[in-house]
């Protein structure tokens, strides 16, 4: 492993994939030139970002001046964890020694939404528990050194027992690097490092873990170096903040990887008695003889080898990235070090739709057999799960798990579906299975998975299905719960027809954590979603190890959805309402038509409210979902005016931790001028489809209104089926449809679209009606001319391309109308 720069590199592309996609913001700044704050161009109704800085900038950042600061607040405090050996899935996996961090990108550094999107195309990441530490990746020359994480990962983090970074990177002078600014980074007002300070400030107030440093700016000397370390000793001793520090700066002040702890680089992590760093990430281009000293170092130091975190590169190849496992857990052995992970991601940037970033994601983490406890430790890549057992933050009631992953294409409460279109926030993922998937059984193993077809609550579910004919007990989560008199297990459950589940609850007890105790689910009396409440007072006293679901019987194509999971003492708990719902700012998406807003509002008193959902009120007495957050301010992407209503009433409710819901703080929008008699209602509207060629060409970007922003401004698939979808928000009148193909965003018409139809409906539960029929099209755009009315519309490309190329490609889907 010889790679010099790999921490650089990825900031790199993460502005190439800023000036790749129209800009949200002002420009990028030039290498070198003072960074407004984030609040510099943001407007009244403007989308918020997560922040990011220069050292100098952040000097003047204020929380009570900027008006992102409230949108980009975690509420989620970081929860204890539990890790049980005796429960591990993996016999090689170990509790207490290695342990994973893992830097991730989830975007451009001056373009991550605080609070999601209307693009179900995101990492949402879902192995939280083989993690001890993310670090929010991100920093350039052009954008800004220092960058915050956004509170969507925060909070998911945090639910699952793991801290936060944000990270402070320092380019080398070839990428834009200047070594003032590192000067800037540690200048000195008295005894105070002021940049520091505002560090501190900026993790409290957004309520994350720490930072990631990263210094690569060469030409530095010893007294440099020096006010390196001196800063982070100084912020340790005001504050709680943690530092990771990267193996680059050396105490010489050069720039240097050792690939190993080392005497040149330990002050860093610890500097005589003073405690420098939490940890250290050791470059890449290390060796076993290496991590041996650098464990031998550590333990001199007076620190755990566990605090050095062995790096691995898997930016560009993924699992197929070609490790020495052995040196670094050996067999037989206590583990070395533990393990860095350098941008996971490449499971979802390497997919082609969410299917196969799922099975990428569980090849990456729990090896070939999507089984943690089935793991071939002799293969290249056998898994992390067969190395460092799982952690569960489950460890106090109430416990609820809707199986919401943090995205999705369509939104449910209830039960009800109240929005579709797809969407991501993470603010709203549920604690994953502990178990993904560990399925005992002495015949045939159902597969479980994770459906998005369907929901009881957001928009994922459980499934399981397959042939069922033996007991199939499927483990799901490691808890700690002790169970009182008025203990209940709520199961809610969904079955194709009426009749018997087959379905039992499973739990077991710390005093026998490998032995299952059943109660059965009980018959369906129907098809729809069904709560089956079940009574835990005989086991009071006793505390649960873990709860698992046990399938008997015998059935050649069983199929069961399991929409919530609720384990709590007493009744589902109704919170306070929230108060003093206010519309802070409100912009024009399209004039006269829709808007977008920011909302806030004062938070429900008593400390048991999950999250807040937003909410439009419409005409025939139903709601619309506009979105969700623990927070007490939203940004609302877009609102939508229908017909010519004067005003809109908006409304938000509290969801308690047990999923009562409150009664709604409502506010009204109005309405200026006339709604336009003709636009494109497609745009920027959620748009879903039936896979996608990369991370990049995803459904959104056939409604995002531009043709220019380079090939990858496009929708593109290679899926068998090949359709897009969108959600107009409600029936709308519609006059023509346009489709821009391959020829209208600069490539070959060789590969416009040849045949195609285009579909509408007004309802999810209505038959597609064909409105457009086109066979033999040559051209670069085509205009269509329709009358009717939908919600829906949908483009069916039957065959892509003038040639036998198999990709389908639209740069843009518009639907015109009133």
């Amino acid at each position: 492993m010889s790679r010099r720069l790999p921490l650089l590199l990825s900031a790199v592309l993460a502005t190439a994939a800023l000036t790749a996609t129209p800009a949200a913001r002002a420009d990028p700044i030039p290498a070198g030139a003072p960074a407004p704050g984030p609040a510099a161009t943001a407007g009244p109704g403007t989308q918020p970002f997560a922040s990011y800085w220069y050292p100098n900038s952040i000097l003047t950042w204020d929380p009570a001046t900027d008006p992102d600061a409230r949108f980009n607040r975690s509420r989620v405090p970081l929860q204890p964890r539990t890790s049980d050996p005796a429960l591990r899935a993996n016999p090689n996996a170990r509790t207490g020694e290695g342990k994973i961090a893992s830097l991730v990108s989830f975007g451009p550094t001056s373009d991550n939404p605080s609070q999601g999107s209307a693009d179900p195309n995101y990492y949402a990441f879902g192995y939280w528990q083989y993690v001890d530490k993310l670090v929010f990746w991100g920093g350039s020359a052009g954008e800004g050194l220092i960058l915050a994480p956004n509170p969507t990962v925060i909070d998911a983090a945090h639910r699952n027992g793991v801290k936060v970074y944000g990270t402070v990177f320092f380019p080398p002078g070839a990428y834009g690097g200047q070594l003032q600014w590192v000067r800037d980074f540690v200048q000195k007002s008295g005894s105070r490092y002021p940049v520091a300070d505002k560090l501190v400030q900026a993790a409290q107030y957004y309520g994350f873990d720490g930072w990631f440093i990263n210094q690569e700016t060469g030409g530095g000397d010893s007294a440099l170096a020096g006010e390196v370390r001196n800063l982070m000793q100084y912020t340790k001793a005001q504050s709680g903040t943690e530092f990771m520090w990267y193996d680059a700066m050396t105490t010489s002040g050069a720039v240097n990887w050792q690939n190993a702890l080392t005497s040149a680089n330990s002050p860093f992590l610890q500097d005589g008695s003073k405690r420098t760093a939490d940890s250290m990430f050791l470059n890449f281009g290390w060796s076993a003889n290496g991590l041996d000293s650098s464990r031998t170092l550590a333990r001199r130091l007076g620190r755990s080898e566990y605090e050095l975190y062995t790096g691995i590169d898997t930016e560009a190849n993924g699992y197929n990235t070609g490790v020495d496992w052995n040196s670094l857990f050996p067999t037989g052995k206590p583990h070395t070090t533990s393990l860095g992970l350098y941008r996971p991601e490449w499971t979802w940037k390497s997919a082609t739709d969410r299917a196969d970033f799922y099975a990428r994601d569980a090849r990456y983490w729990v090896g070939a057999n999507n089984d943690p406890s089935r793991i071939d430790l002799s293969a290249s890549w056998p898994g992390l799960a067969g190395y460092v057992a799982e952690s569960s933050p489950i460890t106090a009631k109430p416990f609820v798990t809707t199986f919401g992953t943090g995205q999705g294409d369509f939104y449910n409460a209830a039960g009800t579906r109240v929005a579709t279109g797809g969407w991501n926030n993470l603010s709203l993922q549920d604690v994953p299975p502990t178990y993904r998937w560990v399925v005992e059984s002495a015949g045939s193993r159902l597969t479980p998975s994770v459906d998005f077809t369907d929901a009881y609550q957001g928009g994922s579910s459980l499934r399981l299905s397959g042939k069922l004919d033996a007991a199939n007990t499927v483990r799901l989560y490691q808890t700690k719960l002790a169970v009182a008199a008025n203990t209940k297990l709520d199961v809610v459950v969904k079955t194709p027809a009426a009749g018997p589940t087959r379905l039992k609850a499973a739990l077991s007890f710390t005093d026998a954590p490998g032995s299952f105790t059943t109660i059965d689910v009980g018959p369906a009396s129907g098809t729809g979603w069904e709560r089956h409440t079940l009574d835990l007072s005989p086991y009071a006293g006793r505390t649960v190890a873990q709860i698992a679901l046990r399938v008997e019987g015998s059935d050649p194509a069983y199929d069961l959805r399991v929409g919530q999971i609720a384990l709590y003492d007493g009744s589902v708990e109704t919170p306070a309402a929230p108060a003093g719902l206010t519309v802070l700012g409100a912009s024009d998406v399209t004039p006269g038509s829709s808007q977008s807003l920011r909302l806030s509002w004062t938070a429900a008193p008593g400390g048991n409210v999950h999250h807040y959902e937003v909410y439009r009120r419409n005409a025939d007495g139903s709601r619309t979902f506009l979105g969700a957050t623990p927070n007490d301010a939203y940004f609302v992407g877009r609102l939508d005016r229908a017909g010519g209503e004067n005003a809109t009433t908006v409304d938000v409710e509290a969801v308690s931790t047990t999923y009562g819901r409150s009664t709604a703080a409502s506010t009204t929008v109005s309405w200026t001028g006339t709604p336009p008699t003709s636009t494109n209602l497609a745009l920027n509207r959620p748009a879903t489809a039936s896979g996608q060629c990369n991370a990049d060409e995803g459904p959104a970007k056939a409604v995002n209104g531009s043709v220019g922003g380079g090939t990858s401004d496009k929708w593109c698939t290679l899926s068998a089926a090949k359709w897009l979808e969108v959600d107009l928000g409600s029936a709308k009148q519609l006059s023509k449809f346009v489709v821009k193909h391959a020829a209208a965003g600069g490539e070959s018409a060789s590969y416009n679209t040849r045949d195609f139809t285009i579909q509408v409906r007004s309802g999810t539960g209505d038959p597609w009606t064909t409105v457009v029929d086109v066979t033999g099209n040559t051209a670069g755009t085509t205009s269509h001319p329709v009358n009717t009315t939908a919600r829906y519309v949908r483009l069916v490309v039957d065959t892509p391309a003038q040639t036998t190329d198999p990709a389908a490609r639209v740069y843009e889907f518009e639907a015109w109308g009133a």
